[in-house]
This record gives C-alpha cells, sequence and structure tokens, in this order.
C-alpha cells in the first residue's frame, strides 16, 4: 500500500474536494480509507432507552483509495509515492521532492 494509517492525505474528488486530513483506518480488502473530520453524512440515531430522544449523528464514510493523494511531509504538496530500496529495506519516496517518506 502507498498510503498507511497516519498519512496526510489530500481529496481530489467529490465534496471535500482540495481538503486535506489523517488517515484514521484503512480496508485492504476493499481498498477504501476513513480521513479524520472529512466525507461526513448524518444518521439518524433511534432512541436507546425509554425516554430518551433520538439524534443525528454525523460519521466519516470510507473513501476509495483512488480519490485520495499522499501530502508530502517535506514539500507539504500533494505527490505520487514510489518505492526504492535503501540498505536493504523497502522505503516510500516522494515523486516531486525525491525525499523520504
Amino acid at each position: 500500500m502507498k498510503i498507511r494509517k497516519n498519512d496526510q492525505v489530500k481529496i481530489l474528488r467529490g465534496k471535500d474536494r482540495d481538503k486535506t486530513g489523517k488517515v484514521l483506518s484503512i480496508d485492504t480488502k476493499t481498498n477504501k480509507l476513513i480521513v479524520q473530520g472529512l466525507n461526513l453524512f448524518k444518521k439518524h440515531a433511534r432512541p436507546k432507552k425509554q425516554g430518551e430522544k433520538g439524534e443525528i449523528v454525523q460519521i466519516a464514510k470510507p473513501l476509495p483509495i483512488s480519490v485520495v493523494a499522499l501530502v508530502c511531509p517535506n514539500c507539504h504538496e500533494a505527490s505520487r509515492v514510489g518505492f526504492r530500496f535503501e540498505d536493504d529495506k523497502k522505503v516510500r519516496y516522494c515523486k516531486r521532492c525525491k525525499a523520504l517518506i
């Protein structure tokens, strides 16, 4: 995976286009991820106990990985990710500034 948990990403399409946020979780089977505070939708929750009121809760829905781009921590711009071997370890690097991520 080119994008991992706790990476900073920029959304490229949709209602939250050009916003950035931190990746909370990734589902590798469906290739979707959840970004903190973005792609929020309202969900109506029923009351759980008698006498309690129902409420409207905001939840973050998963986004396809193809819709986000990694924000490089060095150049602070959305860029593609590459892989290379350094000292027998596979590392990620920014294709823009060639710095390690």
